[in-house]
């Protein structure tokens, strides 16, 4: 499985980036699976909730399936970990983790107000709604998703 990450500012974009580059590579053949990293407290299990109970007695992971999919609850894992879970495809998009030596594409909105992640971080690229004079890195169209997956099946070297 070919991996890339998606790393950005709270604000920028990174889920509807995402959200419109996804159908685009699906069209194309390629399988794709994705990991969201929150960086805040997020509630995955209600407390009373038979799930809940089932963390609270000792259980190591809890299984919650219903008509509609399921969800896995168990102890924090770092990105190795959860790849490790995930089923096989041809390309993982990750939101988040940005300081995992993985391919990272940057999201960045100079309107958000906030400084870009590349002088600090490693990126192949930058995806962004204005053209960017200093980046180092190839500025990709943040709007143009088919232009987008064609550089990330370049630079991962996946076929379509």
């Amino acid at each position: 499985m070919k991996v890339c990450g998606v790393v950005g500012w709270s604000g920028s974009g990174k889920t509807t980036f995402l959200a419109a580059l996804i159908p685009v590579l699906r069209a194309r053949g390629i399988s794709v699976s994705t990991i969201k990293h929150a960086h805040h407290e997020t509630a995955l299990d209600v407390p009373g909730k038979d799930s809940w109970r089932h963390r609270e007695a000792g259980a190591s992971e809890v299984i919650l399936a219903g008509p509609q999919g399921f969800a896995l609850f168990g102890e924090a894992a770092g990105l190795e970990q959860l790849l490790a879970r995930l089923a096989p495809v041809d390309l993982v998009l990750v939101e988040g983790f940005r300081g995992e030596k993985i391919p990272k594409i940057e999201v960045f909105r100079p309107s958000l107000g906030k400084p870009p992640l590349w002088p600090e971080i490693e990126v192949i690229a930058v995806a962004s709604d204005v053209a960017l004079q200093k980046c180092p890195a190839p500025v990709l169209d943040l709007n143009a998703p088919s232009s987008v997956a064609d550089f990330v099946l370049a630079a991962l070297q996946l076929k379509q």
